[in-house]
C-alpha cells in the first residue's frame, strides 16, 4: 500500500476475490472521509465484485478502468 497525492493505492495484483474486497474494506477504515482508495487488481471478477462492494458499503466508485490485464478502481470514502 502506498500514498499518491491524497489517494491510497492498494496493489492487489495476483489476489483473488473475495480476499481483495476484504482487504479494501480494512484499508478504507483508515482513510479520511473524502479520501480515495485506488485498487489495482488482476482478477477479472473484480469488475463484478468491486461495484457490488462499493454499493453495499455506501461509498462512491468514482472511476473504473482497465489497462491490459490491470483493473483499476477509484473509491471515494463517503462516511
Amino acid at each position: 500500500m502506498m500514498r499518491q497525492n491524497d489517494d491510497t493505492v492498494l496493489d492487489l495484483r495476483g489476489m483473488r476475490c473475495p480476499h481483495l474486497v476484504l482487504k479494501a474494506k480494512k484499508v478504507l477504515r483508515g482513510i479520511k472521509v473524502g479520501g480515495t482508495l485506488v485498487m489495482e487488481c488482476t482478477d477479472p471478477l473484480t469488475v463484478i465484485d468491486v461495484p457490488i462492494f462499493v454499493n453495499q458499503t455506501g461509498h462512491l466508485l468514482s472511476e473504473q478502468s482497465r489497462h491490459d490485464e490491470l483493473f483499476i478502481f477509484k473509491i471515494v470514502k463517503l462516511h
